[in-house]
């Protein structure tokens, strides 16, 4: 496995440390797969992250959004009270706790979240602020300049 070492782009880059750190989390760390998960784009800024969380009831699933951050959790409430009615022999369902972490682009926001199936659905969309949308600039003809100057020294002399 190959390691690329990207202190010298944190050396020479002003304003891009946060892709840098989003680059170093990228790299695979040993992490298991579990839950499996898919990320769907179901529209022009819409997405769905669909995770597969069969035997979890709702109230064992938990849903964080911080910052640019979303973070699901799945933890197991064993009842010890509860004996089971048979012995399990062989046990293929896992129900072990999980933490999956989504890093979310700027402005994307979680708008919903829904269980069904065994399958939790998070709904997102991108919402970018009118600030931040490119607008279109008009172009004058003639020159600006003359006009302004002409318009104040009218304004002077009367």
């Amino acid at each position: 496995m190959r390691t690329f070492d990207l202190a010298p782009f944190y050396r020479s880059t002003v304003g891009f440390d946060r892709l840098f750190s989003l680059l170093d989390q990228a790299t695979p760390d040993g992490s298991t797969g579990y839950p499996p998960y898919n990320i769907e784009r179901t529209g022009e800024n819409a997405y769905r992250i669909s995770v597969a969380v069969s035997g979890f009831a709702q109230g064992e699933l938990s849903i964080v959004a911080k910052e640019n951050t979303l973070t699901i959790k799945g933890e197991k409430v064993a009842n010890e009270n509860d004996k089971p009615a048979s012995e399990v022999l062989y046990r293929g369902i896992a129900a072990r706790a999980f933490e999956r972490v989504f890093q979310l682009a700027d402005f994307v926001i979680v708008k919903n979240a829904s269980l069904e199936n065994g399958l939790l659905h998070v709904d997102l969309v991108r919402e970018i602020p009118e600030a931040k949308k490119p607008r279109n600039v008009p172009i004058a003809t003639g020159a600006p300049g003359a006009h302004a100057i002409e318009g104040t020294a009218e304004k002077a002399a009367a």
